[in-house]
């Protein structure tokens, strides 16, 4: 399961739409790696002028590595925390996810990082389980 809903939540969410600052509140307590990882990948990214942060260091462990993996394959969570963050993700492997500033994603950057070659060039055999 990627998020521990609270009765609360659900019960809400049965009754029409929810709040996505409460959505973002499950998230951050359901999958807190990922959130924090995105996190300070936002606070880089707005702290300086560089186009993007992008994290290189795998998780600790596979429970991490799963959060993370969870946070970036749901749409919903995944534009949740983009909206949250004022940012833009994009995600090459395991563990390597980058953020980027929204009005960047039509330059070089950002189309070099989601390139197909870029993918590639970013493999590793220690990569085919994760």
């Amino acid at each position: 399961m990627s998020l521990d809903v609270s009765p609360a939540l659900l019960a809400e969410a049965e009754q029409g739409d929810i709040r996505e600052a409460d959505f973002v509140a499950t998230v951050r307590t359901s999958l807190p790696y990922a959130y924090d990882l995105i996190a300070s990948l936002a606070a880089d990214l707005k702290g300086g002028t560089v186009e993007f942060t992008d994290n290189q260091t795998p998780p600790p462990s596979e429970k991490e590595r799963g959060q993370l993996l969870r946070a970036l394959a749901s749409d919903a969570i995944r534009g949740s925390l983009e909206r949250h963050f004022g940012i833009a993700l994009a995600f090459q492997n395991c563990h390597r996810v980058a953020a980027f500033r929204p009005d960047s994603l039509d330059g070089e950057s950002y189309s070099k990082f989601t390139s197909v070659r870029s993918q590639v060039l970013n493999q590793s055999p220690e990569f085919r389980d994760c």
